[in-house]
């Protein structure tokens, strides 16, 4: 069934959770962004990959109460810590995410920051997350955002004190330290 829906027009959360045509979108602010096609073969093995390799260092994390998601998966972003569905006019759907406290999930994905961040660069999606997603992720609180530039690295986001993110890191070869787990690194070799 087409929905037929105004892409100029205001929407919250409560509307989104109406849609159920099976078409992926995310809104942001309120208005709707159409998400791409599946994505292309490289960006599933890198997806595979990254959330694999944070998988397992969660489980050697005995005790480590955090999870990891991959896409598709709803990550609310409310304002002024508003919980109702018709206040909720951002709602994103991250390659990857990781989230350590268990009261900011729900049936329905997750309310409020994660922890860590990860979008996988493709050409259509390249702006947006490197702008506006940066822009969502750093006023959510999110503590690491990775953008994940496929063949060429990935560049760590790490919020600071006064809530904004550094000018970030470019990793093009050896080791990405995992800063939501002091000490802990992933090679970019199994990555990519």
């Amino acid at each position: 069934m087409e929905l037929s829906l105004d892409l100029n027009k205001r929407y919250t959360y409560a509307d989104y959770l109406t849609w159920l045509d099976g078409r992926r979108r995310e809104l942001v602010n309120g208005f709707i962004r159409m998400m791409t096609p599946a994505p292309k073969v490289q960006h599933q093995r890198i997806s595979g990959n990254l959330f694999g390799e944070l998988r397992n260092i969660i489980k050697k994390q005995k005790g480590n109460k955090c999870e990891v998601f991959h896409a598709p998966f709803d990550v609310r972003l409310p304002r002024n810590g508003e919980r109702e569905d018709k206040r909720i006019d951002t709602v994103v759907q991250p390659d990857i995410c990781i989230v350590c406290d268990p009261s900011k999930l729900d049936e329905r994905g997750c309310l409020g920051a994660p922890d860590l961040v990860a979008e996988i660069q493709s050409f259509s999606t390249a702006k947006y997350d490197t702008t506006l997603k940066l822009e969502l992720y750093e006023a959510a609180g999110v503590r690491e955002y990775w953008v994940v530039y496929p063949s060429e690295g990935v560049e760590v986001f790490l919020l600071q004190p006064d809530g904004k993110y550094d000018s970030g890191t470019r990793y093009e070869t050896g080791k990405v330290p995992v800063c939501i787990f002091n000490g802990l690194e992933i090679d970019l070799s199994d990555l990519f």
